[in-house]
């Protein structure tokens, strides 16, 4: 190339960057968030989706983009994430969606209803199946806009002072129990209470509440809940596949760069996959400990089963008829289930059985 040509190329190419670093400049101002989450920090798989989505935010955008994260009482209560986000006191609260449901019932969606899908069938609806429309169409009166941030899979039935063979044993129990699934407990004679994580187990030791439930053998055994109850029941019917949100203040969304929200969206799938994964890596050997350690695990019996399902049914039948936005966003996850546990049966069932038959051997 001669000389004149080099340089003239070389000028082109000083302009081009001359003007190409003011306009990446633009598109990824200096941003600083606040989330605050429902969790306390010894809770390190749920409190760990906050780090994990904070950290993949600022990975991808050089540090420009920063959340800083609190847990819960740090900034607010626990169970108050929701609230700070919509109010705009802070950005983001790493939440469930079903404490609040107190405001409305269609709360109850997203995160778990009692009977409601298991962890892929939730997930499956939420991303594809219309559920993250409907639901971001309700939390829009609320200010927020939700991400699917985690999912602890299926819980387990919680903690009991004494054995629970009978629905007649529910009736008068103390129990914490998460968010709306408290109305099903209701309408069986139980006594519901609705306390934050960090917070159950003195409630537990004085003798508050005579159960309680949380999520599963890893973050009950670091909560301590077997020193005191020793009977440990499954499946936690009202929470099949638990999804944790996201909220963030809708204001603060709207007016995000789109890739900065497209930066958001992909961190929280990130922090999604991480915590079905840190859960499916540390349920087992927590379970076997809690065993070793004197637990007694129960099932659930099948009267029980049916008189919770039952209850549950009721429950949703009589809000639905009277709440629309429940009623829509139930008839939207319903047919969506429908649909998914009919293929369930065909091929997952028959392989699940078979192999977890194979692995006790």
């Amino acid at each position: 190339m001669k000389r004149r040509q080099f340089l003239k190329a070389a000028g082109l190419g000083m302009a081009a960057s001359a003007v190409a670093a003011p306009a990446i400049a633009q598109s990824m101002p200096e941003i600083k968030w606040r989330m605050t989450a429902s969790w306390p920090k010894s809770l390190d798989t749920l409190w760990g989706g906050c780090e994990i989505m904070a950290k993949a935010v600022a990975e991808a955008t050089d540090n420009k983009f920063q959340i800083q994260t609190f847990a819960a009482g740090e900034i607010v209560p626990g169970l108050q994430a929701l609230d700070a986000a919509s109010a705009g006191n802070v950005e983001i609260g790493h939440t469930a969606s079903y404490y609040y449901f107190g405001k409305d019932p269609t709360f109850a969606f997203g995160t778990s209803v009692a009977f409601g899908p298991n962890q892929r069938l939730n997930q499956g609806w939420y991303t594809l199946g219309g559920g993250k429309e409907v639901l971001n169409e309700f939390f829009k009166k609320y200010n927020v806009h939700s991400l699917l941030v985690g999912s602890t899979g299926c819980q387990m039935g919680g903690w009991f002072r004494k054995e629970i063979n009978t629905v007649d044993d529910l009736k008068g129990l103390k129990m914490r129990i998460g968010g709306f699934p408290g109305r099903v407990l209701q309408k069986l004679g139980g006594v519901p209470q609705q306390i934050a994580g960090g917070d159950i187990y003195p409630a537990l030791e004085k003798g508050t509440i005579d159960a309680c439930e949380w999520v599963g053998p890893y973050d009950d055994e670091k909560l301590g809940f077997h020193k005191i109850a020793p009977h440990y029941y499954y499946p936690g019917w009202w929470e099949g596949g638990t999804m944790i949100f996201a909220f963030i203040n809708l204001d603060k969304w709207n007016s995000l760069p789109k890739n900065y929200q497209a930066v958001l969206e992909q961190a929280s799938a990130f922090a999604n996959i991480w915590m079905v994964a840190q859960y499916d890596k540390l349920n087992p050997a927590s379970l076997r400990k809690l065993l070793a350690a004197g637990t007694k695990l129960h099932a659930f019996s099948p009267p029980i089963m049916e008189a919770s399902y039952n209850a549950a049914m009721e429950l949703h039948g009589e809000i639905a008829k009277e709440n629309a936005s429940f009623k829509k966003v139930n008839e939207s996850m319903l047919e969506f289930t429908r649909n998914g546990y009919q293929w369930f049966q065909v091929a997952e069932l028959a392989y699940d059985t078979f192999m977890i038959r194979k692995s006790r051997g």
